[in-house]
C-alpha cells in the first residue's frame, strides 16, 4: 500500500513540474530582471522600474495587484512608462490603473509607442494620462529631483516618427544637459544607432541611458541557442538586439521583454521568454 502511495505521490509531483514547466516555457508569469548602470554623474544610487509593453495586460487580477505587488518589492525611486502600454486596439483600463497606482505614489514619465500612435483616440487616452499627472512625453522632457540629483527624462515616440521627421528627437538631443542624469525613452530599439548619430550631431552631447522596448524579447527564445529570440518587428528573423543591456557610442541601452503574456496576445505566444518588469539600479 505504501507503495502505491508512494507511485502516485511520484506522479503528481512529475505531472506539476511538467506544467509549471510549461507555463514557464510559454511565458504568463512575470519575471523583474534587474540591471545596473554605472555613472559618474550620481553621488547616491536611483532605483528606476521600466513598465515597456504592457498592452493592456493585468497582473493578479484586474486591480493589477500582481504588478503593483512587483513595483514595490522593487522600491524605486522613480516609475518610467515605455511604449505600448495599450493596444493598438481594445480598452485601456488596465493601463490607466497601474498608471494611477504608480502616480500616487512614484515620480512618472511616459513615452508612448507605435500602438498607442496608431489608436484614433489616442488624444484622449494621453489626456487621462495627463490628468494622473504624468507627463507624456513625445519630444519632450521632465526633470526630477531625486535625492538631491536632478534626473531628465526625455521622451520620443520614434526616432524619425516614419516620415523622415527627426524634430521630436532634435528636440531631446538639444535638451541634454552636463548638469542631469539624461534618459531616453525610446520605444524601438533598433534605432539606437540612429539616437547617437543624432545626439552626436548636438554638440557632441549624449543620452546617458536609452530605454526600450518594441521587440518582445524576440518573441520565442531558446537558452544559450536564441537568446535574442526569433522574430522581433522592424528586425526580422533572427534580430540583433531584443533584450537585456549594451553599450552603443558611449550610451548604456536597455531593452526590456516587456509585460504582453500570451492570454492577451495569444497570436503570438511567448516561448521561454517570460514577461518582464525591468528594474535599473544607476550608481556611481
Amino acid at each position: 500500500m505504501n507503495k502505491i502511495k508512494r507511485k502516485k505521490r511520484i506522479i503528481i509531483i512529475a505531472v506539476i513540474a511538467i506544467i509549471v514547466l510549461i507555463l514557464d516555457a510559454w511565458g504568463f508569469s512575470m519575471k523583474p530582471v534587474s540591471y545596473t548602470v554605472r555613472s559618474d554623474k550620481l553621488t547616491e544610487p536611483v532605483r528606476i522600474v521600466f513598465i515597456s509593453d504592457l498592452h493592456n495586460c493585468f497582473y493578479g487580477g484586474h486591480d493589477q495587484s500582481g504588478l503593483w505587488d512587483a513595483i514595490g518589492e522593487a522600491r524605486p525611486d522613480i516609475v518610467l512608462f515605455g511604449g505600448d502600454v495599450i493596444d493598438r486596439s481594445g480598452g485601456n483600463r488596465n493601463a490607466l490603473r497601474i498608471m494611477k497606482m504608480a502616480a500616487e505614489k512614484y515620480p512618472c514619465a511616459y513615452a508612448y509607442g507605435n500602438h498607442e500612435d496608431d489608436r484614433k483616440d489616442k488624444s484622449a487616452f494621453f489626456n487621462e494620462v495627463n490628468k494622473l499627472g504624468i507627463p507624456v512625453l513625445h519630444g519632450g522632457y521632465r526633470d526630477f529631483t531625486v535625492k538631491g540629483q536632478k534626473i531628465r527624462v526625455s521622451g520620443i515616440v520614434n526616432a524619425s516618427a516614419w516620415s523622415n521627421d527627426w524634430s521630436q528627437l532634435d528636440k531631446c538631443c538639444d535638451s541634454i544637459s552636463s548638469d542631469c542624469y539624461n534618459i531616453l525613452l525610446a520605444h524601438e530599439p533598433q534605432e539606437i544607432g540612429d539616437i547617437g548619430y543624432e545626439s552626436a550631431n548636438h554638440g557632441g552631447k549624449k543620452f546617458d541611458l536609452v530605454l526600450s522596448g518594441h521587440a518582445h524579447g524576440g518573441q520565442w527564445r531558446l537558452p544559450y541557442v536564441l537568446e535574442q529570440g526569433l522574430y522581433a518587428p522592424d528586425q526580422g528573423l533572427f534580430p540583433e538586439f531584443t533584450t537585456g543591456q549594451r553599450t552603443v557610442q558611449g550610451t548604456v541601452q536597455i531593452v526590456s521583454r516587456g509585460l504582453a503574456r500570451n492570454l492577451n496576445m495569444i497570436v503570438i505566444p511567448r516561448i521561454f521568454n517570460r514577461p518582464e518588469l525591468s528594474v535599473i539600479e544607476i550608481t556611481q
